[in-house]
């Protein structure tokens, strides 16, 4: 069963409306609905295309958050050939709500790191809901290193409302492994490409993120806080989101403009759940682009690139 978002609903009654016709017709094979079917689909087509051409940046909130949205795990199935999972931060534990391993993307050794949601109600519990604790961080620390002993390109796949803030978390150091992971994306001297592939919420992201090249979803969100979190802050108010999500600027037409991100990458026509086969197919063309860009570049270089893309943020959309 399709899940339709709040502002989907008139797309949900026409969409339904045909199955119903549909289902009538395996039920009395005399029945003839055919056109009536393509009727409603045609319309329900147009619909879709209008609900989407202008998303407002809290409908794209929604669009980013949607449960049937390809996760880090469909992606890294997907794309890469090999995946060898490395669990564990040699320190104190694993952290399920961080994926990461050695893998091939187009029969060449990669290192693959990312933030997994879930996408039922056991597996978003196992998974914490995509929210790293800090033994994910340190984890991702260690397969950096590897990569970068090894001259592996580092590929991550953000999509986490945040870092964990309970108090276990705390207490081992949440801050300083964010800033220690995010130190270590800047230090590496191999390719870095980061694809924020729903969330991208706060330092939890950043960690990851601090990349050669950023890549954006179309419907994807990149910000310093959620919607609710700055409404409940600035407004008192979590119902203000709306209003919070326009003054965060956090879609990607408006990271695009600011510098944040690198690149767009188009999803299918409703968001990338209603056909993560071509979604996967984007991300997959863009990485290896981007890869592409980044090739024969020496260490020094790729370090240097790097400091100076985020030194160069919003710059260019000051007077935007």
């Amino acid at each position: 069963m399709t899940h339709y978002l709040e502002f989907e609903k008139p797309l949900a009654e026409i969409e339904g409306k045909a199955e119903e016709l549909r289902a009538m017709a395996r039920q009395n094979e005399e029945m003839d609905v055919v056109s009536e079917a393509e009727a409603l689909d045609k319309k329900a087509a147009e619909m879709l295309i209008d609900l989407y051409k202008n998303l407002t940046p809290w409908r794209k909130c929604q669009v980013a958050r949607h449960p049937e949205r390809p996760h880090c795990k469909d992606y890294i199935h997907a794309l890469f050939t090999d995946y060898t999972t490395l669990a564990g931060d040699r320190n104190f534990a694993d952290d399920d709500a961080v994926m990461g391993g050695i893998a091939r993307f187009e029969d060449k050794p990669v290192v693959v790191i990312g933030h997994e949601k879930g996408n039922d109600t056991k597996s978003r519990i196992e998974r914490n809901f995509g929210m790293a604790r800090p033994e994910g961080y340190r984890k991702a620390i260690r397969l950096m290193e590897l990569a970068d002993k090894f001259g592996m390109p580092v590929i991550t796949l953000v999509d986490t409302p945040g870092a964990y803030p309970g108090k276990g978390a705390e207490e081992r150091g949440q801050s300083e492994a964010i800033a220690r992971s995010t130190e270590k994306c800047l230090q590496i001297g191999v390719p870095l490409v980061s694809v924020v592939i729903g969330e991208g919420g706060s330092g939890g992201a950043v960690a990851f993120a601090t990349a050669n090249r950023v890549a954006m979803l179309e419907h994807s969100i990149y910000s310093v806080i959620s919607p609710e979190g700055c409404a409940s802050i600035l407004w008192k108010d979590t119902e203000k989101m709306r209003e919070a999500a326009e003054a965060l600027r956090l879609t990607a037409q408006d990271l695009k403009k600011l510098g944040v991100n690198d690149l767009i990458i188009n999803e299918p026509q409703g968001g990338a759940h209603r056909d993560c086969n071509l979604a996967q197919v984007s991300v997959k063309a863009a990485i290896s682009g981007l890869l592409k860009e980044l090739s024969g570049k020496s260490p020094k270089v790729l370090i240097n690139d790097r400091r100076k893309r985020f030194l160069d943020i919003g710059s260019s959309g000051l007077t935007a």
